[in-house]
């Protein structure tokens, strides 16, 4: 797979869409197109409390950097961190500005509770390629805090899980490049989806695009 520039970079968050849903994430990212619900709105407002970008705490042997931008030449993505935790280790990594050695810690908030899939793990798994990649280091541990249980689960990042990582963006390259947006696939899950009234999942179902834009004019 070949890349020109920047602009062939995916949003890391963007795998998370993906997992959910091929169709929506395409509708976001390929067709630019976008629409909240209360969910988004309640995440939106959790992670504007977490991302403040730069802002580094020092307590102890813990440095905490909130809204990190971090990416990965490797896999093409580029993204944020909510928080990434370095904790003092002798084994660890140097981090400009801090005295000894580290060992990071990728850390990510959600609204909700754990769910039954991958997907956040997906997500904080490619936040770990990207830190291992600018840090040079190995990450085999991050954390997923959820704002409904109020509780903090600790994720092993395994090697088979980062391979999923990378086997999903190459994917998720190729819709990209060529345009694509997979057809509907519903189920119990487009009840939740914030791209409803665009993606029309019912009706798309039933209909082509085409038939539907056509009869559509006719009225």
């Amino acid at each position: 797979m070949v890349f020109n520039d920047d602009d062939d970079y995916l949003m890391l968050s963007g795998i998370q869409h993906f997992q959910f849903c091929k169709r929506q994430w395409a509708l976001i990212h390929v067709e630019q197109q976008w629409e909240e619900n209360v969910k988004t709105v309640e995440g939106q407002y959790l992670h504007r409390k977490v991302d403040q970008p730069f802002v580094r705490e020092k307590r102890g042997d813990k440095l905490t950097v909130r809204g990190m931008p971090v990416k990965s030449e490797e896999l093409k993505i580029t993204g944020i961190c909510d928080v990434v935790e370095f904790i003092r280790d002798d084994t660890g990594v140097e981090i400009n500005g801090a005295e000894g050695k580290y060992a990071a810690y990728p850390v990510e908030y959600k609204r909700g509770k754990p769910k039954t899939d991958d997907a956040d793990l997906l997500q904080l798994t490619a936040q770990a390629i990207c830190l291992e990649e600018m840090l040079q280091c190995d990450i085999y541990v991050g954390y997923m805090f959820y704002h409904e249980i109020r509780h903090r689960v600790e994720v092993p990042l395994t090697a088979d899980m980062k391979n999923k990582v990378k086997s999903i963006f190459s994917e998720m390259h190729d819709y990209f490049r060529r345009r694509y947006t997979p057809k509907v696939k519903t189920g119990s899950f487009c009840r939740s989806c914030s791209l409803q009234s665009i993606c029309l999942p019912e009706v798309m179902n039933k209909r082509s695009i085409k038939s539907y834009i056509e009869g559509k004019i006719k009225e």
